[in-house]
Protein backbone atom coordinates (compact mmCIF):
# COMPACT_ATOMS: atom_id res chain seq x y z
CA UNK A 1 0.00 0.00 0.00
CA UNK A 2 2.72 2.84 0.97
CA UNK A 3 4.82 1.62 -2.60
CA UNK A 4 1.25 2.29 -4.39
CA UNK A 5 0.46 5.32 -1.96
CA UNK A 6 3.70 6.99 -3.26
CA UNK A 7 3.11 6.42 -6.62
CA UNK A 8 0.08 8.00 -6.79
CA UNK A 9 1.08 10.80 -4.86
CA UNK A 10 4.26 11.93 -5.97
CA UNK A 11 3.03 11.20 -10.06
CA UNK A 12 0.05 13.68 -9.03
CA UNK A 13 2.33 16.39 -7.50
CA UNK A 14 4.81 16.00 -10.20
CA UNK A 15 2.20 16.83 -12.82
CA UNK A 16 0.73 19.93 -10.34
CA UNK A 17 3.83 21.17 -9.74
CA UNK A 18 5.09 21.32 -13.37
CA UNK A 19 4.36 24.64 -14.34
CA UNK A 20 6.21 25.71 -10.95
CA UNK A 21 9.09 23.49 -11.33
CA UNK A 22 10.17 24.97 -14.73
CA UNK A 23 9.50 28.82 -13.49
CA UNK A 24 11.88 27.15 -10.53
CA UNK A 25 14.07 26.03 -13.02
CA UNK A 26 14.27 29.57 -14.63
CA UNK A 27 15.09 31.29 -11.25
CA UNK A 28 18.15 29.35 -10.57
CA UNK A 29 19.56 29.43 -14.09
CA UNK A 30 18.94 33.65 -13.63
CA UNK A 31 20.74 34.17 -10.74
CA UNK A 32 23.92 31.34 -10.62
CA UNK A 33 25.79 30.09 -13.19
CA UNK A 34 25.52 26.17 -13.04
CA UNK A 35 22.65 23.57 -13.62
CA UNK A 36 19.11 23.13 -12.19
CA UNK A 37 19.45 20.37 -10.71
CA UNK A 38 21.69 18.78 -8.04
CA UNK A 39 22.80 15.27 -7.93
CA UNK A 40 24.44 13.58 -4.79
CA UNK A 41 24.62 10.39 -3.87
CA UNK A 42 22.88 9.04 -0.86
CA UNK A 43 22.03 5.83 0.93
CA UNK A 44 18.89 4.19 0.09
CA UNK A 45 17.15 0.92 1.17
CA UNK A 46 19.57 -1.56 2.52
CA UNK A 47 22.07 0.84 2.03
CA UNK A 48 22.23 0.77 -1.43
CA UNK A 49 23.71 3.68 -3.14
CA UNK A 50 21.56 6.44 -5.32
CA UNK A 51 21.79 9.59 -7.29
CA UNK A 52 19.30 12.13 -5.20
CA UNK A 53 17.65 14.95 -7.08
CA UNK A 54 17.35 18.98 -5.53
CA UNK A 55 17.33 22.07 -7.08
CA UNK A 56 20.83 23.31 -6.69
CA UNK A 57 20.34 25.90 -3.87
CA UNK A 58 23.81 26.63 -3.79
CA UNK A 59 26.51 28.18 -5.85
CA UNK A 60 28.34 25.28 -7.94
CA UNK A 61 30.99 23.25 -6.13
CA UNK A 62 29.51 24.34 -3.14
CA UNK A 63 30.62 20.86 -1.50
CA UNK A 64 34.05 21.14 -2.52
CA UNK A 65 33.82 25.19 -0.30
CA UNK A 66 32.64 23.56 2.80
CA UNK A 67 31.09 21.04 5.25
CA UNK A 68 28.56 19.11 4.35
CA UNK A 69 26.23 20.61 6.60
CA UNK A 70 24.71 24.56 6.21
CA UNK A 71 24.69 26.91 9.06
CA UNK A 72 22.06 30.18 8.98
CA UNK A 73 23.91 32.85 6.85
CA UNK A 74 26.24 29.96 4.74
CA UNK A 75 27.35 32.26 2.50
CA UNK A 76 27.16 29.37 -0.49
CA UNK A 77 23.32 29.52 -0.55
CA UNK A 78 22.39 31.29 -3.50
CA UNK A 79 19.55 34.17 -3.35
CA UNK A 80 17.06 31.96 -5.18
CA UNK A 81 18.20 28.68 -2.90
CA UNK A 82 17.45 30.58 0.52
CA UNK A 83 14.04 30.91 -0.91
CA UNK A 84 14.16 28.09 -2.08
CA UNK A 85 15.06 26.11 1.30
CA UNK A 86 12.87 28.37 3.46
CA UNK A 87 9.83 27.15 1.60
CA UNK A 88 11.25 23.54 0.60
CA UNK A 89 10.89 23.52 -2.94
CA UNK A 90 14.29 22.48 -3.35
CA UNK A 91 13.15 19.09 -2.90
CA UNK A 92 10.28 19.25 -5.37
CA UNK A 93 12.46 16.95 -7.96
CA UNK A 94 13.17 13.99 -5.38
CA UNK A 95 9.56 13.36 -6.52
CA UNK A 96 10.94 11.46 -9.49
CA UNK A 97 12.56 9.57 -6.96
CA UNK A 98 9.73 8.28 -5.35
CA UNK A 99 8.69 7.39 -8.86
CA UNK A 100 11.61 5.71 -9.64
CA UNK A 101 11.80 3.68 -6.43
CA UNK A 102 14.21 5.07 -4.88
CA UNK A 103 12.53 6.59 -2.18
CA UNK A 104 9.24 7.23 -0.63
CA UNK A 105 7.45 10.28 0.45
CA UNK A 106 7.92 9.53 4.04
CA UNK A 107 10.70 7.83 5.47
CA UNK A 108 14.11 8.77 6.93
CA UNK A 109 16.04 11.05 5.53
CA UNK A 110 18.67 9.58 2.75
CA UNK A 111 22.18 9.84 4.32
CA UNK A 112 25.41 10.63 2.36
CA UNK A 113 28.15 8.10 2.91
CA UNK A 114 29.90 10.74 5.67
CA UNK A 115 26.90 10.03 8.33
CA UNK A 116 27.51 6.47 8.00
CA UNK A 117 29.92 7.22 11.14
CA UNK A 118 27.13 8.20 12.99
CA UNK A 119 25.50 4.84 13.38
CA UNK A 120 26.10 1.45 15.32
CA UNK A 121 26.29 -1.13 12.74
CA UNK A 122 22.79 -2.52 13.77
CA UNK A 123 21.12 1.48 13.70
CA UNK A 124 22.92 1.77 10.08
CA UNK A 125 20.86 -1.45 9.17
CA UNK A 126 17.36 -0.85 10.73
CA UNK A 127 17.27 2.57 9.72
CA UNK A 128 17.80 1.36 5.71
CA UNK A 129 15.25 -1.51 5.63
CA UNK A 130 12.77 1.11 4.62
CA UNK A 131 13.13 3.21 1.48
CA UNK A 132 14.15 7.41 2.39
CA UNK A 133 11.80 10.14 2.13
CA UNK A 134 11.50 13.33 0.92
CA UNK A 135 10.15 14.25 4.49
CA UNK A 136 10.42 11.87 7.58
CA UNK A 137 9.79 12.55 11.60
CA UNK A 138 12.68 14.63 12.48
CA UNK A 139 11.64 16.84 9.65
CA UNK A 140 7.96 17.16 10.85
CA UNK A 141 8.77 17.80 14.21
CA UNK A 142 11.97 19.69 14.55
CA UNK A 143 13.15 20.27 10.68
CA UNK A 144 16.27 21.61 11.16
CA UNK A 145 16.88 22.74 14.85
CA UNK A 146 18.23 19.53 16.00
CA UNK A 147 21.34 17.86 16.93
CA UNK A 148 22.64 14.66 14.37
CA UNK A 149 21.95 12.51 17.84
CA UNK A 150 17.85 13.73 18.15
CA UNK A 151 17.51 12.96 13.94
CA UNK A 152 19.19 9.97 14.58
CA UNK A 153 17.17 8.95 17.04
CA UNK A 154 14.06 10.21 15.17
CA UNK A 155 14.65 8.12 12.07
CA UNK A 156 15.22 5.26 14.04
CA UNK A 157 11.56 5.83 16.08
CA UNK A 158 10.25 6.33 12.61
CA UNK A 159 11.22 2.80 11.19
CA UNK A 160 10.12 1.06 14.06
CA UNK A 161 6.34 2.76 13.92
CA UNK A 162 6.45 2.40 10.23
CA UNK A 163 2.65 2.31 8.67
CA UNK A 164 0.71 4.31 5.91
CA UNK A 165 -1.35 5.81 8.75
CA UNK A 166 1.59 7.27 10.27
CA UNK A 167 2.85 8.53 7.15
CA UNK A 168 -0.62 10.84 6.42
CA UNK A 169 0.17 12.29 10.09
CA UNK A 170 3.88 13.26 9.61
CA UNK A 171 3.08 14.74 5.92
CA UNK A 172 0.31 16.78 7.66
CA UNK A 173 2.81 17.68 10.48
CA UNK A 174 5.62 18.52 7.48
CA UNK A 175 3.21 20.70 5.82
CA UNK A 176 2.48 22.96 8.87
CA UNK A 177 6.22 22.96 9.90
CA UNK A 178 6.84 24.41 6.59
CA UNK A 179 3.88 26.72 6.58
CA UNK A 180 4.40 28.14 9.97
CA UNK A 181 8.17 27.72 10.62
CA UNK A 182 10.33 27.01 6.94
CA UNK A 183 12.86 24.49 6.48
CA UNK A 184 16.01 26.56 7.85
Amino acid sequence: MKRLFDVLVSGFLLLLAAPFMMLIALAIKLDSPGSVIYKQERAGRFGELFKMYKFRSMVSGADKIGEYFTMPGDARVTKVGAFLRKSSLDELPQLVNVLTGDMSLVGPRPDVAAQRDYYTDEEWTLRHTLRPGITGLAQATVRSDTTIEERKALDLEYVKKSSLFYDLIIIMKTAKQIIFKGSY
